[in-house]
Order: structure tokens, then C-alpha cells, then sequence
């Protein structure tokens, strides 16, 4: 087993909705959505943004595109006319997901 990080293997994009973010992940092969489905846990995606202090992280599966996306309530500071934050719409999220480790073998 090798620990990779999710950018070597997907991409992602953020949108935005008021406070809430959402991120879809994207694996680049086939063949790599089952690793995502099984280690990229709405658990898990919640203690990688613990900062963030989600109050919730649903996900929902797109087994046809070999993609997921997640919905992270309440992380964006109020949203874009609320937050001081200088990512208010929350892009840069999909590259701290991105971040986030799993095992290949």
C-alpha cells in the first residue's frame, strides 16, 4: 500500500451557496472511483476541513461520472456578503480537498 494524495489521482471544483460550499470530486480513471467511495467519507471530509467547523458534510454519488460531491454546511463565514475572508466563495477548498491522503495499492 502507498499513501497518495487525492490530487494525484482526481481533480475537484467548489461552488457556493450562501454559507454552504459544495465540492465535487472527480477521479481522473475509472478505475480509482471505487478507492474514492470507500476512503473519501463524508467522516472523513468533515475532520480533513475541522477547521472550517462544518455543521454537516453530506455526500452524494455519481457512480456514472466516477464522481461524488460533497456538501459542507455552514463553512464559508456567513457567505459572500458576510465574510470578512478573503475566499468568500469558497474556491480554494477543492484544493484542500485535494490535499486530503488515501492508500493505493
Amino acid at each position: 500500500m502507498a499513501e497518495i494524495s487525492l490530487y494525484d489521482i482526481a481533480h475537484a471544483r467548489t461552488g457556493d451557496k450562501g454559507n454552504h460550499a459544495n465540492i465535487s470530486l472527480i477521479a481522473y480513471r475509472e478505475e480509482d472511483y471505487p478507492l474514492l467511495v470507500e476512503q473519501v467519507t463524508p467522516e472523513v471530509v468533515s475532520a480533513h476541513f475541522g477547521a472550517r467547523h462544518p455543521s454537516a458534510v453530506r455526500r452524494y454519488l455519481l457512480p456514472h461520472l466516477s464522481a461524488m460531491n460533497f456538501v459542507l454546511d455552514n463553512v464559508l463565514d456567513g457567505g459572500v456578503n458576510d465574510s470578512l475572508n478573503l475566499d468568500m466563495h469558497g474556491k480554494s477548498l477543492s484544493f484542500h480537498l485535494l490535499t486530503l491522503n488515501v492508500q493505493r495499492t
